[in-house]
């Protein structure tokens, strides 16, 4: 059938769905695509109105007013198609429009009758009735939408060796992946400002004074509500479902806001700086692979890659280490780790990393939640190859000590007057954030706290509710990075706190 002539609910549904893979945008195989038109036309083939609807919408692309295409709810409200589940109108409008789109981005027409988030019995999945919005908490002035993306990249552009899925299949997540892309792959239209993502002269310049917000108690095991965030190359502001921050373009109107009276700041603290300014322990799955590798405060730059030179220094070579344990899967990933990354410490602590390898590399990072308005641990970070991102902010860390070392100590003094029988007004515990309760913030602990100075990085393997693999510790290899002097200004922290007097056990 030529794509020029337009069938109508009475063709075969061969010929409408031929018709329709013609439209599609890209982002899915070829086999997903199909499988999801053929599944789609069958349900309507009975509702000739709905389908010559959807038809119409599609080869017209939304040129003509369309009416409502619904198919019955599922009870979790997802549909599976080829072995996937995802939420079927973001399932369609991924097909037919936007190939990079993240689930929370759809908000519907005035006119759908049955909109997915109308919770009615039929889900109306016309790509036309639903209007793509950016996540809230995230800045996109100046934002440029681009129309295609490059035929090399895919929706899933994680390196792909195991043939599993990267449609989220996970209910109840606010969750995304900001994409980081290096500015000399990025064209001027594509651009826009983004926090932490300064040029490398300014590095150093840029900290906010807003608080950041406080930990989640076991924050450890909430890895099933983080957010992915990614750096890509010369692709769409979305891609794969997560939020692009552009690394801006040499032009001072593109830059995010410096605060150059930052730059020239006296040290945080004057004890001495420490001799390693970071540890790295590298792990596959969750063993740690090997020693871990203490980096001199002498070399700012270390390079952590996937080669097998032993002499350390300011290499970190993961090539050379070995697992009896070691599973195909994982020797399939560290043949893609490559040239790695390069992390830097700037100034008296901050941190910078540039993606060296051909592949993604994931990022767990609470000063990029915070620039991204994100609850700490609340996301996980793609950054793509080339992109040079800052990923630790040293001073942001220590108020974010201080602040919740003074809100734990606060509500464990508030909870113990509870205890004696003396109830505290609503306004006694200083600095607790609304959504934590007195014991929660009450058992802000070390650990908590210790995570603050803490990255963790996978390579190749994405984790987090677009991924199987739900946590950092089922990815294939990953590294901790253990950052000194933020653990030095933790010390001095809990040691200026004072302690309450013990409460004797009953």
């Amino acid at each position: 059938m030529s794509i020029t002539n337009t069938p109508t609910s009475n063709d075969a549904c061969l010929s409408i769905v031929h018709s329709l893979m013609c439209h599609r945008q890209g982002g899915e195989s070829e086999t997903f695509a199909k499988r999801a038109i053929e599944s789609l036309v069958k349900k309507l083939k009975e509702k000739k109105d709905e389908l010559d609807s959807l038809i119409t919408a599609i080869t017209t692309n939304g040129a003509h007013p369309s009416k409502c295409v619904t198919i019955q709810r599922t009870l979790d409200g997802r549909l599976q198609v080829a072995g996937r589940k995802g939420f079927p109108h973001v399932i369609y409008a991924r097909l037919w429009r936007w190939p990079d789109l993240h689930k929370n981005e759809l908000k519907h027409v005035k006119y759908c009758q049955f909109a997915f988030d109308l919770k009615c019995d039929s889900v109306c999945v016309n790509p036309y009735h639903y209007e793509r919005v950016v996540s809230p908490g995230i800045d996109l002035s100046g934002l440029t939408l681009s129309t295609s993306a490059p035929s090399g990249l895919m929706v899933k552009d994680e390196y792909e060796y195991d043939g599993q899925s990267s449609l989220p299949s996970i209910e109840g997540h606010s969750m995304q992946t900001i994409q980081h892309t290096p500015s000399s792959r990025a064209a001027p239209s594509e651009t826009f400002s983004a926090p932490a993502l300064l040029p490398p002269s300014d590095a150093s310049s840029s900290a906010s004074s807003s608080t950041f917000p406080s930990i989640p108690v076991g924050s450890a095991n909430a890895t099933s509500t983080w957010t992915r965030t990614s750096f890509t190359p010369n692709i769409p502001h979305h891609q794969n479902g997560h939020l692009q921050h552009h690394p801006p373009m040499p032009h001072p109107g593109h830059y995010w806001p410096v605060h150059n009276e930052m730059a020239f700041q006296p040290p945080i603290s004057n004890h001495p700086a420490p001799d390693y300014w970071c540890s790295i322990a590298y792990f596959e799955m969750d063993v740690q692979v090997g020693e871990t590798f203490k980096v001199p405060s002498t070399c700012p730059i270390v390079t952590v890659d996937g080669y097998v030179d032993p002499s350390g220094g300011d290499r970190f070579c993961l090539g050379q280490l070995s697992n009896v344990h070691r599973t195909e899967a994982i020797e399939r990933a560290r043949l893609h780790i490559g040239k790695g990354v390069q992390l830097e410490c700037k100034g008296e602590g901050d941190v910078w990393v540039r993606c060296l390898s051909d592949h993604a590399v994931f990022v767990q990072s609470y000063y990029l939640d915070r620039e991204a308005g994100r609850a700490p641990g609340d996301a996980v970070h793609k950054i793509y190859p080339s992109a040079y991102i800052k990923v630790f902010d040293l001073r942001q860390c220590h108020r974010q000590m201080q602040q919740q070392a003074a809100t734990a100590q606060a509500a464990a003094a508030a909870q113990a007057a509870a205890v004696a029988g003396n109830i505290p007004g609503p306004g006694s515990v200083g600095g607790i954030a609304p959504a934590i309760s007195l014991s929660a913030a009450a058992g802000i602990g070390v650990d908590d706290l210790r995570r603050l100075c803490i990255l963790r990085m996978s390579f190749v393997k994405g984790w987090g509710p677009d991924y199987p693999r739900q946590s950092i510790k089922e990815t294939p290899c990953w590294i901790e990075i253990h950052l000194h002097r933020a653990l030095q200004l933790l010390d001095e922290v809990l040691h200026t706190m004072p302690i309450a007097d013990p409460q004797p056990l009953d």
